[in-house]
């Protein structure tokens, strides 16, 4: 990310906080998450990245794993949690995590093909398109550790991953009917995957990064958002796109990548303790976002956000046409695999 789209989203961050809490935690907005125990006399640091804010019970995980990691480890391993895009963006951190000066990071689904088109798995149209589906493939070896071993060969390995709901439209306008969503210019994430999507549905879109997208919706540059129900409550979208078709068509994970090499000379006690916490605490993180996402439509829906579904034909039809989408990227992910992950989760 470069300094003037990291500058933005610090202010976006920093603003949404002040609107939400008040002067007071605007100037520190992670206070509530400064650790009760002092990390200096750390024998092993582990810096983990995100780009995204705490109050996502996704990456509140970060904290949840500092605290019980320290316990276990009896503070000889520091998680130092860097939350809020502190260390760059999630590219410019990828290519930091290669090199070991970061450690780990709670990597968007969206950037993490970037890392590897393996990744870009969960990020495909109905195949991983619900909580249940997704807790199935992340409990299921045949299906996780291909994936989780998908990146190896650059030096990072799959901890496990956490949430932020499932992706559908924000939209300016009532979105019912397919019909209704070709008036809309959608803004997406800059990954490829989403592209091929859109193309292959004939919507119009835009990708655009995450920080203009508040100046953009406000002046009409675009009029929709392909997003989630939490991250939209969240970052107060809703405050200019009053209403949300649930598509469900996928689930926005957070991937925790890890620098293999830095793992490997951890200690073997301390090793087993990080693995055994990270899922852990990911597998009560995914259960959090479940509630998280019912509290966040639920409070959306009384401040007069309007909530939509298409019909069964229409997401049948939107499937039908995700066809080239999942020819292109069974090449990339592996045809056998694609279909291993697609019959099995359709089971």
């Amino acid at each position: 990310m470069n300094p003037r789209a990291f500058a933005g989203l610090l202010t976006l961050v920093f603003g949404f906080l002040a609107g939400l809490s008040g002067p007071a935690k605007a100037e520190d907005p992670l206070a509530a998450w400064t650790p009760k125990f002092d990390p200096k006399g750390a024998q092993y640091s582990y810096i983990l990245s995100n780009v995204d804010h705490p109050a996502i019970e996704g990456i509140a995980v970060g904290y949840h794993i500092r605290d019980k990691v320290w316990e276990r480890s009896k503070g000889r391993l520091y998680v130092d949690f860097r939350p809020l895009a502190q260390l760059g963006g999630e590219r410019d951190v990828i290519s930091k995590l290669k090199l070991g000066a970061v450690q780990g990071m709670l990597c968007s689904s969206v950037a993490a093909v970037n890392v590897t088109d393996t990744l870009g798995i969960v990020n495909l149209p109905f195949v991983i398109d619900s909580f249940d589906k997704l807790e199935r493939f992340r409990n299921d070896p045949a299906l996780f550790r291909p994936f989780a071993d998908s990146a190896l060969g650059q030096g990072i390995m799959v901890a496990d991953f956490t949430g932020y709901g499932p992706y559908g439209w924000a939209t300016t306008s009532p979105v019912r009917t397919l019909a209704e969503a070709g008036k809309i210019n959608f803004r997406i994430a800059q990954a490829p995957v989403n592209a091929d999507i859109y193309k292959a549905w004939g919507l119009k879109f835009t990708v655009m990064p995450w920080p203009d997208v508040p100046q953009a919706l406000q002046t009409g540059v675009i009029n929709g958002l392909d997003h989630t129900p939490i991250v939209c409550s969240i970052t107060r979208k809703f405050d200019v796109a009053r209403n949300f078709t649930q598509l469900d068509y996928a689930q926005g994970l957070y991937i925790h990548l890890m620098n293999k090499r830095w793992f490997d000379k951890l200690p073997a006690d301390l090793q087993q303790i990080l693995m055994e916490v990270i899922e852990q605490e990911s597998t009560k993180a995914r259960l959090a976002t479940r509630k998280q996402q019912e509290a966040q439509i639920a409070e959306a829906k009384a401040k007069g956000v309007q909530f939509f579904s298409l019909s069964a034909a229409e997401r049948r039809k939107l499937e039908e046409l995700s066809a080239p989408v999942y020819s292109k990227w069974g090449a990339k992910v592996g045809e056998a695999y694609l279909q291993q992950v697609r019959s099995s989760l359709a089971q």
